[in-house]
């Protein structure tokens, strides 16, 4: 039996960020805390704290969340996202992720923080969440529902555990609306996908599903300083890479980082904060 084009993406996916190279690569060139792009006051900024800059950033975009709220991050990584809600709201937070190795960071780190007690991590997929309906008061994520081969069942999935007045905030590397996607063929080859989502396609699909649009900000220059600052810190580490992550996975995700600049000086791709509330 032939898998469907999101079993496929969602294992594609699975596979590469419980590999031990990925998981490596990540902790340390991102710190070891958050895996999505940083929003830069500077070129030679570190990435973690640029990276922590964009959490800050979405949360300050939510509004009327207390002490009583959940938020479900989706594709939630090592947590960091859901260590600074946990502490700045005071809510709970779930974390639902694919990647049992990252699930295991994720927890080991909360333990660590003392947040064991208000963030729970779920291994599974953003295509089939495990949450009732009419669950969550926040539906959060960071550069992960690209990695989809189904996204509008990722946003019904979101629209069903989402409470009435409930708000989705995200971000999401896309391809730029006037692209299309065979210029992309180099980037979509390298994370096995047939497509990109685009600015248009989430606001379509959000007013599909009855959401207001709470207004997105464009931030396509911060997807470029990104991948620049991730490829420079690679080659900048190379001798310490070298003994804990693969020479054939590094010289791989040195040309990957290069595709994704290119296409963002060339104008072809697009990054930036969505927020929607449900009705």
């Amino acid at each position: 039996m032939s898998l469907s084009a999101y079993d496929t993406a969602t294992e594609t996916a699975r596979r590469y960020y419980n590999s031990s190279d990925a998981d490596t690569f990540y902790a340390e060139i991102w710190g070891g805390e958050d895996i999505h792009i940083g929003i830069y006051q500077s070129p030679d900024e570190p990435i973690s704290r640029a990276s922590h800059r964009t959490v800050e950033h979405l949360t300050q975009r939510l509004s009327g969340i207390n002490e009583s709220s959940v938020i479900l991050d989706i594709g939630s990584g090592y947590g960091g996202a859901a260590r600074h809600l946990a502490r700045h709201f005071g809510c709970r937070v779930i974390g639902l992720n694919l990647s049992e190795t990252e699930n295991a960071r994720h927890r080991q780190l909360n333990q660590q923080a003392g947040l064991e007690d208000r963030i729970e991590v779920i291994d599974g997929a953003f295509e089939s969440i495990p949450l009732d309906d009419d669950h969550v008061d926040v539906v959060w994520s960071q550069d992960a529902i690209l990695h989809s081969g189904d996204r509008e069942r990722v946003l019904r999935e979101v629209n069903r555990v989402l409470r009435s007045g409930g708000q989705f905030v995200f971000t999401d590397p896309m391809r730029a609306d006037d692209c299309p996607a065979e210029s992309l063929t180099a980037i979509l080859q390298r994370i096995h996908l047939s497509d990109l989502g685009s600015t248009q396609f989430y606001q379509r699909a959000a007013e599909q599903l009855g959401w207001q649009d709470r207004g997105f900000e464009a931030m396509p220059e911060q997807l470029i300083n990104h991948y620049s600052r991730v490829l420079e810190m690679t080659d900048a580490s190379s001798v310490a890479l070298a003994e804990k992550v693969s020479a054939s996975y590094l010289e791989r995700m040195k040309v990957g980082l290069r595709h994704w600049i290119d296409g963002g000086r060339a104008g072809r791709l697009n990054w930036g904060v969505f927020l929607f509330q449900k009705s």
